[in-house]
């Protein structure tokens, strides 16, 4: 590892399981990290409890601090431990640990603020926004859905693409904290993770666009291995960076990383059976005359479950291989 990159500030925005695989590389290359999460999230236990509660999501937050935890790996399985039977049937015992910091301490900012002390994370994590915001999309056929989960159910079930996607309310308050990260950072990751529930949703917090256009740092879009049914069906890698461009503008993006590792048969099937399909890109493009694309194989096989996912310690090794100078 190189020792000159220790304190080398980073930013992450994101969320789902993508952005906290990420964390768990990266914070073996530098301690000044800040995880920037989004919160639109309304289904399982976490939309349980913000439905019950009023509370935000917590469980991209949860999973960004656990992954950033530097406690006995017990901790980890204790705030990641999902009750199998009972009234707490499906619901995560590190959410309820979050919901109960939120009400002894007054706020949800609060509480994962205490829970980063207790978990002695590297780094820091913040909601994008402490506003109670709901995904709205709009689809091809002229659908209008409300909810992350009504709207990826939707999609993959109606076979219909996304034509354009908003917060309510419109344009919420970012959380200063995350400001003023993004404005001193050395470098800025968007992803992986699913393009309009978990990267998109960021994006449209109020001056997160002009933010990202006018900070200083390196700007790495790290591209999804598969595409999502419900959401980028038939989707390219060039088509990821288009949508993306939709809400940041050309000519942010500085790299773009993307996985050159072959996906054996036997994952692929797995995957065409739910609808999805292996993302390409085409060296040819005109995007790669403005953007750098960077390739490296990326990807680790979880055999029991059949999935196909970044693998944290090469993705880490990629990127800091790619700010070395």
């Amino acid at each position: 590892m190189d020792p000159i990159n220790k304190e080398r500030k980073v930013v992450v925005i994101g969320g789902g399981t993508g952005l906290s695989t990420m964390l768990k590389g990266i914070k073996k290359y530098t301690s000044a990290i800040t995880a920037i999460v989004t919160v639109a999230d309304n289904g399982g236990g976490s939309g349980k409890l913000r439905e019950e509660m009023g509370i935000m999501p917590p469980g991209d937050i949860r999973n960004c601090l656990v992954a950033l935890a530097n406690t006995e790996p017990i901790m980890e399985k204790v705030l990641q431990y999902r009750f199998k039977e009972g009234s707490l049937k499906g619901q995560n015992l590190g959410n309820l640990f979050l919901a109960a910091l939120t009400e002894i301490t007054g706020s949800f900012e609060k509480a994962v603020h205490v829970t980063s002390n207790v978990l002695a994370i590297t780094g820091q994590v913040l909601p994008v926004t402490l506003e109670d915001v709901q995904l709205y999309a709009t689809f091809e056929n002229g659908k209008q859905i409300e909810g992350e989960t009504e709207i990826v159910d939707y999609g993959s079930r109606e076979k219909v693409m996304i034509k354009d996607i908003c917060l309510i309310p419109n344009n919420p308050r970012p959380v200063k904290e995350a400001v003023l990260a993004i404005k001193e950072a050395d470098m800025i990751l968007l992803g992986p993770g699913s393009l309009y529930t978990s990267i998109i949703p960021n994006l449209l917090v109020d001056r997160m666009p002009t933010l990202l256009q006018e900070a200083k740092g390196r700007k790495i879009y790290v591209a999804n291995i598969m595409s999502q049914p419900g959401e980028t069906t038939g989707f390219t890698v060039e088509n990821h960076i288009e949508k993306l461009e939709r809400y940041i503008g050309k000519n942010v993006l500085d790299s773009v990383i993307v996985n050159n590792a072959c996906i054996p048969e036997e994952y692929l099937k797995e995957y065409e059976m739910d609808g999805a399909h292996v993302l390409t890109y085409d060296a040819d493009h005109e995007i790669w005359r403005r953007i750098k694309k960077i390739e490296a194989p990326l990807a680790k096989f979880y055999t029991q479950r059949r999935i196909v996912r970044h693998d944290s310690k090469k993705l880490a090794e990629c990127i800091f291989n790619e700010i070395k100078d």
